[in-house]
């Protein structure tokens, strides 16, 4: 499992989680099978977006697509994007 995880501030977390939710990339077809959205309980505006693929190569490929989407949007709805690929080598639930 690979994890692309995207972290960036917004100007305005309801406006940016609208364009998320428009789904601007398609995650579905873009492979990814489930995202976290996480904030930094002292910056509301700080988000952390932590997309799963099953695939290297589904990640790479959708990183690039947010990328693009990125040039076309950085300034009015988030800004500075950070981003990486990771890969999942452990995951267990501690009950």
């Amino acid at each position: 499992m690979y994890i692309l995880q995207i972290e960036h501030p917004v100007p305005n977390y309801d406006g940016w989680k609208k364009a998320f939710e428009n789904d601007p990339i398609d995650r579905k077809v873009s492979g990814v099978q489930h995202y976290r959205i996480s904030r930094k309980p002292d910056d509301l505006n700080y988000v952390i977006v932590d997309l799963e693929f099953d695939t290297l190569n589904e990640a790479k490929a959708c990183h690039e697509k947010l990328r693009n989407l990125w040039s076309r949007v950085e300034g009015s709805v988030m800004n500075n994007p950070q981003s990486r690929i990771l890969e999942v080598i452990e995951d267990e639930s501690i009950y």
